[in-house]
């Protein structure tokens, strides 16, 4: 049972990934709406796998990246981008991440992108 941290600073966003995800057996373990809260949240629950917004208030997706990377080099994030940002995706690939889905989220795009991630 993979367990997934999700990052976006709209509610409505965290709740349809939360909501895709716990119907398929994942398990939630936190939300985050800025990067700031996702390093803590990261360092605190450990999850398997990060869904992580690229633009945010606070700290970006590309800056929470680096953080969580410097402190779990092995971190399995997944970007989520709207589109247009690919610069922006491209960036948070450099920094670690490990794949991207672009909003708005199909179901089995979210699922297929957090099992390759995972293994």
């Amino acid at each position: 049972m993979a367990r997934v941290l999700i990052v976006d600073d709209a509610a409505f966003m965290r709740m349809m990934i939360k909501d895709i995800l716990e119907k398929n057996g994942f398990e939630v373990v936190g939300q985050a709406a800025n990067g700031v809260q996702a390093v803590e949240l990261y360092k605190q629950e450990k999850p398997d796998v990060v869904t992580m917004d690229i633009t945010m208030p606070d700290m970006d997706g590309i800056e929470a990246v680096k953080n969580i990377k410097a402190f779990e080099p092995n971190a399995k994030i997944i970007m989520c981008s709207a589109m247009g940002q690919q610069t922006m995706v491209m960036d948070a690939i450099r920094a670690g991440a490990k794949d991207f889905i672009v909003k708005p989220f199909q179901a089995d795009r979210v699922l297929e992108a957090i099992k390759k991630v995972i293994g």
